[in-house]
Parts: structure tokens; C-alpha cells; sequence
């Protein structure tokens, strides 16, 4: 997030009772679990709902009578199936009773597994949908003031196993009580990271057993837990409640814990791979246990025979020079998605005891390498198995309310793939194992970490955000580094952790994250923070935070200063990203949409908190003055597509062009942001609802494999090659164009050849536009690459100004830099309507997936181009049908030019309708074809 300079406005919690409970951790367990969030209903379409009357209380609940079977065999984890909870100002009952089994829970909420307090009462009815006008107002603070009641019942059918509870992402902190005995205090249980495990083999009957959390309220600025700050308007609740599984492990005398894999690459031959398997055995039982701990570790077998003492606890090492099958030859290599492919392999162990097994432990992992060292510059350079790379990627949120949707989760990481990204940012919020899985699964690198302005930088960050520490935050803080380390270290996606965002934190704090990764055998670069600094062990980031976060020009990126295109920038965007029409209409109010574009200046309750992002002021300014005042809604979101897509395109652009340069190259870029967590006008390459508009499709069109593209600070025309081979035959050609069609100038190149690997090549610079006999001032750039057959392999097509926009950096703000005059881009409005026809067929492959082909062409009278043409997947009712993974999209056509384009998406999110196109444009008339 950025930094906030002293005395800047910044968002202020919701109130919370003085006196909270005081953080004490006493034997935290360090090991990680998922941050498997909320269940509940899908989130991906959320509705407007019916809504009681402002301030009105939750409606009453019903009971919840599921029970969870918990299984018996040795190594057995068994998740709660869910729970009933209500806040403790409604229970009088005392904490023993409420956790003995047989308490009648009638009129509490039920919730899921993984549910924060507000999402269970949406999920039940209690409040309008939050995501729709300004209804999240309407929901009660003070109803999340005090402790609420989380309370599940589960049956155990054989008492002679040993059994623990297990958990992990309690927000903020909880007493916990089993069967009417407290187990542990809020000052135990505290931290949303923190992982913890008790013994209650004692406690256990056979029949019937109950668990009850009584969770503290959230305050972000005194605890170490999760916030929001200026992403959104933050849940009421500040996402107290459970969200992470809590389970019941079965087991014999001898427990296994913490087992993982260390691998070691050869780089840069990758012939010969060595795989370390570590695990620790503990002895459960009162007496000497003699333990066989045996498995694989991908094809290579292991096994030792030890004896325990009594409630001993060893670390067993496997290594090479023990047993020789774990070193691989010619292993199985992991890469990201655009370098290679993603095998994983298989860790399982058994721990058996007089020949019975007592627990088990099975997690996979990948072989690869990361490295990420300053260059000569001092900015990190990431390197995947021994191959340098630039980062391209977005930050990552969550749902405000911390649901967890699997389905909804994987749309976004196929849609960050479609885009041409190989990371993604989690900035806190860090998301369960399954995410994580799937970011394997599909060469996504993920780069999470500690978040800013809130209680983890408070002992650093001066006047910003969050309390100093005292002394029960550290052991806290170790522990919640100790338990993410073990949770993430298996995951060849996740290739740093930050443990400082805005600041790099102190060397004491610094110290007790540095030797809990360390402790875990934690793989990949630790960064000391996302800002320019440095920390004591680490040393220096190799990042810079310089924003900007609100708009500025696409000249802008090309700047080797401040955000643009040189080092690495962690997070950086031109602010706002005015979603579609259709989504504006899901997310906003009648009256809304006409301050939307009649009031440039007027607060807008779906961008931000903060005031410094209140409104879209910058914003709107820039799309008067370089389009034109907008018309009508239809006009501003129009011109708003226009303009994030020549915004998000340079910015990829430019980092893409510059990454291979001799001097202060480009290392890496992070889109602020990927998504947002709920419906929001800034700050998203997607939108809620997965709708895709400007600014998607011109990160789409920067990153594609082979690119060809126009300098906004040289008028270069270069090739940036993204494959990993060469690319050799290629002629690529410019025309110049009025709005109305009138050709002015047009060369081409031949016989070009690009390395791969992200290399670029300039091909030739455009003239002045001044030494363009007849240039219109507001005039078109089309860029054209063949291959040495002819085909197509790129195009794209710019609105350019003989007038640019000239930046004063001399009187830049953290968050933007002022540009006191505009290109003039308002000639495109006189550009003629022009007709666009298409045709399209459908196939369905028979396992739930269907490809529409559509050919769009051309068809109007006269010169006039069809600039950027969009075509929309349509059901029924004229909605989009959402996901959809486009080939190509918003395209530009000159006469008698066609494109033929492809939308794959899921069969039944048509709901039994054909498919429909609706074609529209910025000079195109909007028609649905049938």
C-alpha cells in the first residue's frame, strides 16, 4: 500500500471498547495451516438485497443442528463442518455451559467453516448486500463491539486414539473451551497467523463433543491481524470470526509434524536435483516408543527406525548421503507458466509403531530455483532456474469479507494468465492452501507478506497507522512468521516473502522473522520491504514504492524516474479503472451514476476511505481535458474505456521494453491492483463481477508473446519478443492516420529478428509529428507485425496528439504527478459512426466448456477506421455472461479488415440460452447479434 506522508488523511477504524484483551502467547505452535476463508454462497454475482431499516439489528437465526463425524483411523484430520454463533451480548449463559454438549443453540446463526461474523449474517439475511449503493452503511458497528459465540458439535466414535485440535486464523483472538473446560485464553490464542495445537486426548468422550470460541473484536491498529486501509470501505466487523479450518487430528503414541522436503537445483545445468526430508516425531505417550518413520519423497524411498523417551520430540533428516535416491537425475522442473511447464511431486510418511501405523503426513512440492539479487543498479532482479525474468503482475485481494470461492478464485488466476502476468502480490490477506495450489498448478509466482499501516508497521512507521508494539506483540509476530513459513515453503509459486510493506521493520522485529523462516528452511529471497529501504540482516529492498497510485498520462511510464519504467516498482497503477456499464449499473444507484459523470469533484463511496482517494477528481479531469467533457454516462464510461486502456498498456509496455536495457533496466512492475474485493471504481484489472473493459484488454495487449508497440517518449516502434525462443522473419509497418482515415505516412521494416526471453528490438521511429505533411492534431498510429509467412501476429493501434501532456515533477505528490497541460484527443469525437458485422459459431467440448468464434469485420462506407471494437458475450436478458477468456478483444479495424476472435467460457453460465454478441465501439454503433 503507499505511504502515507505525516499528517495525511487516513482511514479511522470503527470504534472499539478501551481496555481489549492483552496479547500473551505461551507456547505457540510454529507451524502453518491454510487461510481458508469464509464459505458461503458464490461470490462472484453478488445481488442487490432486501434490506431492514437503517440501524436495524440482525434477524433472528435458527439453530444449527449439523454435527461433524469426526473419523478414527491414525493420521486422520478431520475439519468442522461449520458452527452456530451469536454475539455474547445475547447469550447470558456462561462460558461452561455454552460449550457443553446438549446446549440448545436455538436462534443462533449457523456459519461456515471458515466465516468471518458479517458473513455469516449476510449469508443468512441479517443485512442488505454490501456491495450494492451505499447499503454497507447500514450495517451496525456496534454490533461487532463485543465477543461473539462460535460454538460445534462433533462426534468421536473411539476414545483410545490420541486427539487434538488444530487451528490456525483466528481474527483476533479467542478463549477457547472443549466440553466445558477452557483450554485457552484470548491472551493464548491471538494473531490471525498464528497456528496452534492442544492436546484434548483427555477431554474427549465417546458421543457427542463440543468446541466454543469466544472471539475478540478486531482492531487492526492494535493487533496483529488484517486490515483494509484504502482498498475499500471496510467490513463493519474488520473480519472478526474464524477463517481458517479448525480440525481434529487422530492419531496413535507417536505423532509426525512439520514433515517437508528441501530440494537443491544444479543451475544452471538442472541435471541433477538433491531432496532433504525432514520431520519431527513425538512421542504422545507416557512410556519409551520405538518408531519406523518411512515414505517417499517423489520416486525416492526413506525410511528410519528410532526410539523416543517419553514426550520427546527429534527432527529426523533424510538426506543424499544417507540415502542416495534423493538426488535425482534429470528431474522434473518447475517454471512459471510462460517459461515451461509445472510438474510437482509427492512427500508421504508413515510413523508406525509395533507395526500399526500412528500418524501420517503427505503435502507436495516442486524443484525449482529462485534467486533475486540487487543488479548493478541496486534493484532486485528475479531469477526462476537460473533465468532472469520480469516480474509482470497485480496485486491480489481477497473478498472484503474473506468468503473463500474456489471456483471464483480460479476464474481470476485463469484471467491473470489470459493477461500475460506471472505474479501476483498478496499484500496481508495471505489465502489458504488452495489458492496456493492453484498458483502451482497454473506457474503463477505469488510474492505475499506482511501488510502496511496497521499494528505490523506500527513499531516503525512513525504517525502512521497502527500502535507502537509492546512486549506481548513479539512472540506473536515470530510465531505468525513461523507458522506462514511452514505453511508456504512447499509451494514453488511463492518466491519471497516481504516481511515489511511501507517500512522495513527494526532489527529486533526483523531478528525474530529472519530466524523463524530460517528455523522453517524457508527457500526463497526474504525482502525486507516493498518500499525503498533497508533492514538491518536483509539489507536493502531492491523495490520502490514511488506510486504513483491516481492518474497520470501513459508519456509517464516512460520516465526513468519516480513510478516509471526502471527497477522494480511493487505497487503502481494510474489510480481509478471506471468499471463496464453493466457492472456500474450492478454496483450503483440511479441517482449515483448521474453524479458519477455530471459532479467530477463529488465523493464516490465505491473508490476509497481515504480522502486523498475520495473522489475521481484527477481522474475526471484528465478525461475532460484530453476527450472532452463527457455527454452523458454512456459517454463518460466510454472515454473511460478508452483511457485506461492506453493508461494500462503503456505502463506494461514501457516496464517490458525496458527490461533488457544496459542501463537502469526495468526488473519489475506490480499493477495496483489486480482486482478489488468488492464493487469499486479504482485501483482493478477486473472488476467484481469478472467483467472485462479497457484496462483489461490493454494489459492484455501489452503482454502478449510477441508484441509490437510505440514509444510515447521516443515514437520507437519496437519489438518486444515474450517467448522463450528467437523470433526471426518478421517485418513490422506504422501508418499514420487521421480520425477520419486520411493516411499520412506509412513504412515498414523487414527481416527482423528478437531474441526471446522478453528481449526487444527497435524496428524504426516514427517522425515528428510535426514533419507529417496534413497530421491532424488528435491522429491514429496502426502497427502492424507479420510473420515470414505473412500472418498477423500482432497489431495495435494508438490515439495520439501532435500536443502532449507535459508532467511537473518538480510539484509531484507521493500518490501522483500534476500534468498541467493535455494532449488533445478530442478530434476522435468527430470520427463518423461506422458499421462493424459479425458472425459467429459455437462448439461445446462435451465436459461443461464452450468456444464461441466470432469474425467481426469491417463493413462501414468510406475511410473511417472502427476504433476499438468490443464484443460481449451476451445471455438472454442482455447480461454478460461472465467469466470469459477472450483470444483477442477491443480491436481496431480499418475498411474491409476483419478479425477473428474467440470467447471460451463456462456452458452453463448461458442457463440454457444461445449465445449472443453484442458488438459496440467507440465509432460503432451498439447491436446484438443473435
Amino acid at each position: 500500500m503507499p505511504v502515507y506522508p505525516r499528517g495525511s488523511p487516513t482511514r479511522s477504524p470503527l470504534p472499539r471498547p478501551a481496555g481489549g484483551p492483552v496479547f500473551h502467547r505461551l507456547g505457540l505452535a510454529a507451524l502453518g495451516l491454510a487461510l481458508a476463508l469464509a464459505a458461503g454462497p458464490s461470490i462472484a454475482a453478488p445481488q442487490p438485497a432486501a434490506a431492514p431499516g437503517p440501524g436495524a439489528g440482525p434477524r433472528p437465526g435458527r439453530q444449527v443442528a449439523a454435527v461433524t463425524a469426526v473419523a478414527s483411523a491414525p493420521g486422520s484430520t478431520t475439519a468442522l463442518a461449520g458452527y452456530a454463533i451469536r454475539s455474547t451480548a445475547e447469550v447470558p449463559d456462561s462460558a461452561a455451559t455454552v460449550s457443553t454438549p446438549g446446549y440448545p443453540a436455538a436462534g443462533w446463526y449457523p456459519a461456515g467453516a471458515r466465516s468471518t461474523v458479517l458473513a455469516a449474517l449476510l449469508a443468512a439475511g441479517a443485512y442488505p448486500d454490501p456491495f450494492y449503493s451505499t447499503q454497507q452503511q447500514r450495517i451496525p458497528a456496534a454490533d461487532f463491539d463485543v465477543p461473539w459465540w462460535y460454538r460445534s458439535d462433533f462426534t468421536v466414535a473411539d476414545t483410545t486414539a490420541r486427539t487434538h485440535l488444530d487451528f490456525s486464523g483466528v481474527i483476533s483472538a479467542a478463549d477457547v473451551y472443549v466440553n466445558g473446560d477452557r483450554i485457552a485464553t484470548a491472551d493464548d490464542v491471538a494473531g490471525a497467523y498464528t497456528r496452534h495445537e492442544f492436546d484434548v486426548t483427555d477431554l474427549i468422550k465417546e458421543g457427542t463433543n463440543t468446541v466454543a470460541f469466544r472471539i475478540q473484536p478486531n482492531d487492526p491498529r492494535k493487533r496483529l491481524t488484517m486490515s483494509w486501509l484504502d482498498w475499500l470501505q471496510p467490513p463493519p466487523d474488520e473480519n472478526m470470526g474464524i477463517v481458517r479450518d479448525v480440525t481434529v487430528r487422530r492419531g496413535g503414541p507417536v505423532a509426525l509434524r512439520d514433515a517437508h522436503v528441501v530440494t537443491a537445483l544444479a543451475v544452471p545445468s538442472m541435471a541433477s536435483a538433491d531432496l532433504t526430508v525432514k520431520a519431527q516425531v513425538r512421542n504422545d505417550s507416557a512410556a519409551t516408543v520405538t518408531t519406523t518413520v518411512s515414505g517417499t519423497a517423489g520416486p525416492a524411498a526413506v525410511s528410519r527406525t528410532v526410539t523416543l523417551a517419553p514426550h520427546e520430540t527429534r527432527t529426523l533428516v533424510f538426506s543424499p548421503a544417507d540415502h542416495p535416491a534423493l538426488r535425482l537425475g534429470a528431474p522434473r522442473v518447475w517454471w512459471p507458466a510462460s517459461m515451461g511447464e509445472q510438474p510437482l511431486y509427492e512427500l508421504g510418511l508413515t510413523a508406525t509403531v509395533n507395526g500399526s501405523p500412528s500418524d501420517t503426513a503427505r503435502q507436495s512440492f516442486g524443484i525449482r530455483d529462485v534467486q533475486a539479487p540487487l543488479n548493478a543498479d541496486g534493484d532486485r532482479q528475479y531469477r526462476v532456474n537460473g533465468r532472469p525474468l520480469l516480474i509482470k503482475g497485480a496485486g491480489w485481494s481477497p473478498d472484503e469479507f474473506l468468503r473463500w470461492d474456489r471456483t471464483y478464485v480460479e476464474d481470476r488466476l485463469k484471467y491473470a494468465l489470459d493477461l500475460g502476468l506471472n505474479t501476483l502480490r498478496l499484500e496481508g490477506h495471505i489465502e489458504p492452501d488452495e489458492f496456493f495450489d492453484l498458483a502451482d498448478r497454473y506457474g503463477i509466482l505469488t510474492l505475499p507478506g506482511w501488510e502496511c499501516c496497521s499494528k505490523w508497521e506500527g513499531e516503525v512507521n512513525g504517525t502512521e497507522a497502527g500502535e507502537e508494539w509492546d512486549d506481548a506483540d513479539y512472540p506473536v509476530a515470530r510465531a505468525s512468521m513461523a507458522a506462514e513459513a511452514a505453511r508456504l515453503r512447499h509451494h514453488p509459486s511463492v518466491i519471497s516473502f516481504l516481511i515489511g510493506s511501507d517500512f522495513a521493520p527494526n532489527e529486533e522485529i526483523e531478528r525474530g522473522y529472519v530466524d523463524a523462516l530460517r528455523a522453517a528452511d524457508w527457500p526463497a529471497p526474504v525482502v525486507p520491504a516493498a518500499a525503498n529501504t533497508s533492514a538491518p540482516i536483509t539489507g536493502r529492498s531492491g523495490m520502490k514504492m514511488t506510486g504513483p497510485y491516481d492518474w497520470v498520462p501513459p508519456g509517464y511510464w516512460y520516465g526513468k524516474r519516480e513510478g516509471g519504467a526502471t527497477g522494480f516498482n511493487s505497487e503502481t497503477s494510474a489510480g481509478p479503472d471506471v468499471p463496464t456499464l453493466d457492472t456500474l449499473r450492478r454496483t450503483m444507484s440511479p441517482a449515483e451514476l448521474e453524479t458519477l459523470w455530471k459532479n467530477p469533484s463529488a465523493a464516490q463511496y465505491h473508490r476509497s476511505p481515504s480522502r486523498t482517494f475520495a473522489t475521481l477528481g484527477l481522474y475526471n479531469a484528465a478525461l475532460a481535458g484530453r476527450y472532452g467533457a463527457p455527454t452523458g454516462l454512456a459517454d463518460y464510461v466510454r472515454k473511460a474505456q478508452l483511457a485506461q486502456y492506453e493508461n494500462v498498456r503503456a505502463q506494461f509496455e514501457a516496464y517490458g521494453r525496458n527490461a533488457k536495457d544496459a542501463s537502469e533496466p526495468s526488473t519489475g512492475v506490480i499493477y495496483w491492483m489486480f482486482n478489488s474485493g468488492w464493487t469499486s471504481l479504482h485501483w482493478q484489472l477486473v472488476d467484481r463481477f469478472l467483467d472485462q473493459g479497457g484496462a483489461y484488454f490493454g494489459a492484455k495487449k501489452a503482454n502478449e508473446p510477441l508484441h509490437v508497440q510505440y514509444g510515447y517518449d521516443d515514437r520507437s516502434v519496437s519489438v518486444v519478443n515474450n517467448r522463450t525462443s528467437t523470433a526471426s522473419g518478421l517485418t513490422a509497418r506504422v501508418t499514420l492516420f487521421d480520425p477520419d482515415g486520411a493516411q499520412r505516412y506509412d513504412r515498414t521494416v523487414t527481416g527482423l529478428s528478437v531474441a526471446g526471453d522478453g528481449a526487444s528490438r527497435t524496428a524504426l521511429t516514427v517522425p515528428e509529428p510535426e514533419s507529417v505533411p496534413g497530421l491532424s492534431t488528435t491522429y491514429l498510429a496502426r502497427l502492424l507485425l507479420t510473420d515470414d509467412a505473412g500472418r498477423e501476429v500482432s497489431r495495435n493501434v494508438y490515439w495520439l496528439s501532435t500536443r502532449a501532456d507535459v508532467l511537473d515533477y518538480d510539484n509531484g505528490d507521493w500518490y501522483y504527478t500534476p500534468t498541467t497541460s493535455y494532449a488533445d484527443l478530442r478530434g476522435l469525437n468527430s470520427m463518423p459512426q461506422t458499421a462493424v458485422a459479425a458472425t459467429a459459431s459455437t462448439t461445446e467440448d462435451g465436459r461443461g466448456t464452450s468456444t464461441t468464434t466470432v469474425t467481426v469485420r469491417h463493413t462501414g462506407a468510406g475511410a473511417t477506421p472502427a476504433l476499438l471494437t468490443d464484443v460481449h458475450l451476451v445471455g438472454a436478458d442482455g447480461s454478460p455472461v461472465l467469466p470469459v477468456r477472450w483470444s483477442d478483444n477491443q480491436v481496431s479495424l480499418w475498411p474491409g479488415e476483419s478479425a477473428t476472435l474467440t470467447a471460451t467460457y463456462r456452458t452453463a453460465d448461458l442457463r440454457g440460452s444461445a449465445p449472443r454478441l453484442r458488438v459496440s465501439g467507440w465509432n460503432t454503433p451498439t447491436t446484438t447479434i443473435r
